[in-house]
């Protein structure tokens, strides 16, 4: 079973009755108050996690001088945080599938928080590294909650618009931190520190958002079901473990699909975005306020392109999506890298950023469409983290290429960071092709259809039971299904 998925698969258009052209505005209002209450909880958080993650990668040349490091070392910082990221995505992912998603998402978001403000109050190297290893095992658990709670209750013909809007939280995130960065950082006393202390604003407000709504629907539904049932939290725990274990063995190919996959998508964003900055001041000789305008340049064609590539996604296809975003980039390569004038390279940086995001805003709806139904929250998350976690060295890559590949710049003899980012992005879209190429695809798979891991662990065992006891269950489970997908 689990096999099969590496059998070549031509990418295809979904079928026509899954691929109609919907007007993103009906999507939109398609959805009912509480649904479009998780989805933007949900996108807040996203945003809050973005933001923090690029606050480093955004004052670099700052934390240089704060802690006599080089670009190299300061890396080990990002580094670090994508490498515990994983962590973070299991142990947050499986609460969350086994309690719902509202206590877990509000809890990692409180943690972030302290941790942001901690970050403002470090003294030494090492202790900036201690904590930004503890932000990674936090932050990762925020993605797959966030994208699980906002998605599995919402109808097919709007996922796509909405996947879109999701991933518009990573460049969100990028973006604010670049404004944070380029208005309030140099004016503050505090200097880079004040970045992160905004930021605990941010979470903390994100968590009090997510903390005063109400649970999935889908956990209400299960949680209900239980009660009927007079299952106890003992037996709940161990329905929970036994379809773990199940899932485990019959899906071991998804996840090794979807763990290579991410690797690629995490790839490309991080060796076009965590050292653009410095790329602008060393190989273009721009100055820090030219180099952050050009980032936020850069985002606001991010933004963009996640918009609009979970659209396409609806009727064209997750696959074929990321296949046109992977050639929008390579064709940008050249206007990203190559120019001297900050015009153009801004240019470069906004269409080039835009296609990135094509293929991420695909990427929510197609990992929670491939998932195995009763771990939603933990799949999507621990892929995307382990994704991330193998592309956590790309700055590190980056600036140890930079030592050997040098250029001239005013006289001055620096890194050529430009070319390194091209041969990196390169590299990034070829393994995303040949992922999608071999890849599966559930376009417009039907959530309401889906079970918790407790649901489909009694529901099992309850075969032996009477056919009358089956059938209660069912139509249980159907009556919950239908007050959270009417729309």
């Amino acid at each position: 079973m689990a096999m099969k998925m590496f059998v070549f698969d031509p990418p295809r258009l979904p079928e026509a009755r899954e691929a109609r052209l919907v007007n993103p505005i009906h999507a939109i209002r398609a959805l009912t108050w509480r649904q479009q209450a998780l989805f933007w909880s949900g996108w807040f958080a996203w945003i809050t996690d973005s933001y923090d993650f690029f606050c480093v990668s955004l004052t670099i040349l700052r934390l240089q001088a704060q802690f006599g490091r080089s670009t190299h070392a300061l890396t080990t910082a990002i580094t670090l945080t994508l490498l515990f990221r994983p962590a973070g995505a299991f142990i947050f992912g499986l609460l969350g599938d086994r309690y719902g998603r509202r206590w877990p998402l509000t809890s990692v978001l409180i943690i972030i928080a302290a941790l942001q403000i901690g970050t403002g109050f470090v003294k030494t190297f090492s202790s900036f590294l201690a904590v930004r290893s503890l932000f990674g095992i936090a932050m990762g658990g925020v993605w797959g909650l966030a994208s699980a709670a906002s998605l599995e209750s919402m109808p097919v013909e709007s996922r796509g618009v909405y996947s879109g809007l999701m991933q518009v939280g990573c460049p969100g995130g990028y973006l604010v931190a670049s404004v944070v960065n380029l208005f309030l950082v140099p004016e503050t006393p505090t200097s880079w520190r004040s970045i992160f202390w905004v930021g605990a604003g941010l979470s903390t407000l994100a968590a009090i958002i997510r903390a005063c709504l109400p649970e999935s629907a889908v956990f209400e539904r299960s949680q209900e079901l239980s009660r009927r049932r007079g299952l106890t939290a003992s037996q709940e725990t161990k329905a929970f473990i036994a379809s773990f274990r199940s899932m485990i063995r019959n899906y071991w190919g998804l996840w090794a699909y979807g763990v290579i996959l991410m690797t690629g998508l995490n790839f490309l964003p991080h060796s076009s975005q965590d050292l653009y900055t410095t790329f602008m001041q060393n190989s273009k000789g721009f100055s820090a306020d030219l180099a952050n305008k050009a980032n936020i340049v850069g985002e606001a064609g991010a933004v963009t392109g996640a918009a609009i590539g979970g659209y396409i996604s609806q009727f064209l296809g997750r696959r074929i999506t990321l296949i046109l975003a992977c050639v929008w980039c390579c064709a940008f390569i050249p206007l990203w890298i190559m120019p001297s004038s900050w015009g153009a390279l801004s240019a470069g940086a906004f269409f080039f950023q835009m296609g990135v995001n094509i293929a991420w805003g695909a990427v929510a709806v197609y990992l929670n469409e491939l998932v195995p139904p009763a771990f939603r929250g933990l799949y999507p998350g621990t892929v995307y983290q382990l994704g991330n976690a193998a592309s956590s060295a790309a700055s590190q890559i980056e600036a140890t290429a930079g030592l050997t590949i040098r250029k001239q710049v005013n006289g001055v003899d620096q890194p050529d960071y430009g070319t390194v980012q091209a041969i990196m992005a390169a590299a990034s879209c070829g393994l995303i092709l040949i992922c999608v190429a071999f890849g599966p695809e559930k376009h417009s798979a039907h959530f309401e259809d889906a079970q918790t891991a407790v649901e489909e662990r009694t529901v099992a065992e309850s075969q032996d039971g009477s056919e009358q006891q089956n059938q209660d269950i069912e139509k249980e489970k159907q009556e919950y299904a239908h007050i959270e997908y009417s729309v």
